[in-house]
């Protein structure tokens, strides 16, 4: 039985003309040995399997070729390159740094390098991943790598560039390898299926291009496992089964199905992706990459950032047409967030599908809306975030009973605009708070609710209502972020303008002495005696300062210096408490006393007090450790 070569091996690169995804390595390589301009050490980082070692080995053949190629390639005839072939050259010598990391390796290497070539040109040195060498074999390796024999190269290879020494680096020409495309993976594949004459679809190419992320290896090794479970015929389901990939069909149809607003068939779409044993996460990162891709097929710049098969590329164009960027965009955003908490969840369906069900709504959600009079766009509410759908609010402003129509002020503006403050606080949504006013000409009967009691926006209609005369015209409201960091200054403003406690010294010494009791209250009798050592007053209005008297001390307050400013804050009502540190230098000059003795000198004191102790210590033949 004739033994088998993976492909990973068998169709290994023999010069630099067949390396793949990396010509800006390559042709820099050979323009180097053209023009006899070879440094003496090399360093060769990147990702694993792009073609580190590969072009190491290469170089190293090409150097010592004797009848060089004109386009700088070597021969493979020579006797020097038939050696290298059959792996019975004395000038190459290639070392694993992994199991020989240690100073003793190295020297045994720094040995070797002072023995001129026997036969050719230059001794070439490969250090496979070269950053698993210890600090002392890196410091042991310097000087020769620096200044090494005229007829000495290295090589170096890693995949982790940012272990090596920065020393190491400094004395070595560094050549970045990149990620192979998955273009360039699929052309290389389909040249070994011509090769070996094994039937491949495009697509399925494209699938294990996609899967293995760059590495030609990976590919190689994924490719011979499914020629063997496929009997030498890849399509792009048997692929698909392999590979145990979610069917790019699949999220066509949840986005159809998410289009029309049709919730059950996105819901028993994904429960068929789950009977197939795929998880909720891996459904949550295709659904995001397919939603990516659409973005990116919108835009024909952009367009061959989606990589996959020219068929469903068209399919995704197709479907781009039907969707808007300003969904795509919040989708992506929603995904993320879902995949963030995936692993946080308890239900981990319920999570993925209640993702599910806002996506379908998001469609009408988020639709942009332009203002003719100012060109601005302006968001609607989003159903996704808790708030109430359009036809279900005026539903709701119709059925909630609100207060009276003021005498002199249209009713249906005065009832609108109470009715939709009523419903914003039943309904927890994210927005902002805002001081509602009522115009003193005019009295109301009934008042609106408090301003900490509203979490929810406030339409235009309540500012129109109070301000008779003005045309009431859309407005923008704010969702999101901006609202709540809006609404939280709202409270704050509110709370300090009604609420604050106007500081004094004798209020200051009160809430300082219960500060202090929290901490004897818990037993931390240390941290009281720190605190209570420390002088506290007031340096203004809303200005407070503690002034310790040593520098431990003072390091302490800074690291209770949060706590302390918060306790204040919350004390007086007034945010804008500014707390300041102090530190008295007159009582750092305080003696402490002698300096403690070391072991060497406690030892003299005592042979000086006591003889006979040096005497036992001689006679014993004792040595101390000091």
């Amino acid at each position: 039985m004739e033994n088998f070569i993976v492909s990973a091996r068998k169709y290994r690169p023999q010069n630099f003309s067949t390396v793949v995804g990396q010509s800006h390595i390559t042709t820099t390589l050979k323009n180097a040995i053209r023009n006899n301009q070879l440094a003496h050490a090399f360093l060769f980082c990147g990702p694993r399997g792009v073609g580190k070692t590969t072009c190491a080995r290469i170089l190293a053949k090409t150097i010592n070729c004797e009848n060089l190629q004109p386009d700088g390639e070597a021969c493979n005839q020579c006797h020097s390159c038939t050696s290298f072939n059959e792996g019975s050259s004395f000038n190459i010598h290639e070392l694993d740094a992994a199991s020989n990391n240690s100073v003793d390796d190295i020297r045994t290497l720094v040995e070797q390098v002072r023995f001129a070539p026997q036969a050719g040109k230059y001794k070439i040195y490969i250090i496979d991943e070269v950053h698993m060498l210890s600090s002392s074999a890196f410091n042991a390796f310097l000087k020769t790598l620096e200044e090494p024999p005229s007829y000495a190269i290295f090589i170096l290879a890693t995949t982790e560039k940012h272990k090596i020494l920065p020393t190491i680096l400094s004395r070595c020409q560094i050549f970045d390898f990149k990620r192979i495309t998955i273009q360039d993976t699929v052309d290389h594949l389909q040249e070994i299926c011509q090769k070996e004459h094994i039937q491949a679809e495009s697509d399925a190419l494209h699938l294990v291009a996609q899967k293995t992320d760059g590495c030609m290896r990976d590919s190689l090794s994924t490719l011979d496992k499914i020629v063997s479970f496929t009997g030498g015929h890849l399509t792009y389901q048997n692929t698909l089964e392999h590979l145990n990939i979610l069917d790019y069909d699949y999220f066509f149809k949840v986005m159809d199905a998410v289009l029309q607003q049709d919730v059950a068939t996105a819901l028993l779409i994904f429960d068929e992706i789950l009977q197939k044993g795929f998880e909720g996460d891996n459904f949550l990162n295709g659904w995001a990459e397919f939603l990516r891709n659409l973005l990116m097929s919108k835009e024909e710049k952009v367009l061959h950032l989606v990589e996959v098969s020219g068929n469903l590329k068209d399919r995704y164009k197709q479907m781009s047409g039907k969707v808007s960027p300003s969904y795509l965009i919040t989708a992506l955003h929603l995904l993320n967030e879902t995949e963030i908490n995936y692993r946080m969840a308890r239900n981990k369906r319920l999570h993925v599908e209640m993702a599910l069900i806002k996506l379908c709504f998001l469609q009408q959600a988020v639709t942009l809306v332009s203002d003719d009079q100012t060109g601005e766009v302006v968001k609607k509410k989003l159903v996704a975030d808790g708030a109430v759908p359009q036809k279900l609010r005026s539903s709701f402003i119709q059925a909630a009973p609100g207060p009276k129509p003021v005498a002199g002020q249209p009713a249906t503006t005065s009832s609108i605009a109470a009715n939709e403050a009523r419903l914003t606080i039943e309904t927890p949504a994210p927005a902002v708070n805002q001081h509602i006013q009522q115009t003193p000409a005019q009295p109301v009967q009934r008042q609106a609710p408090p301003v900490q009691a509203v979490t929810a926006t406030v339409t235009s209609a309540t500012a129109t209502a109070s301000r008779p005369g003005q045309a009431a015209g859309p407005q923008p409201k704010l969702t999101g972020l901006a609202a709540m960091k809006e609404a939280l200054a709202a409270k704050q403003q509110v709370q300090t303008v009604q609420q604050a406690i106007p500081m004094t010294l004798g209020a200051l010494s009160v809430y300082w002495d219960e500060f202090i009791d929290t901490f004897r209250q818990a037993n931390k009798m240390t941290v009281v005696s720190n605190l209570q050592l420390a002088t506290i007053n007031l340096a203004g209005p809303e200005e407070i300062t503690i002034v310790s008297r040593n520098i431990v001390q003072f390091r302490f307050m800074e690291e209770e210096k949060l706590a302390i400013s918060a306790f204040f804050k919350e004390k007086f009502r007034n945010p804008a408490i500014v707390l300041t540190l102090g530190l008295d230098e007159t009582q750092q000059t305080v003696d402490i006393g002698p300096a403690p003795l070391s072991s060497r000198e406690q030892f003299q004191k005592m042979t000086e007090k006591y003889p006979l102790i040096k005497e036992l210590k001689d006679k014993l033949n004792m040595e101390l450790d000091f």
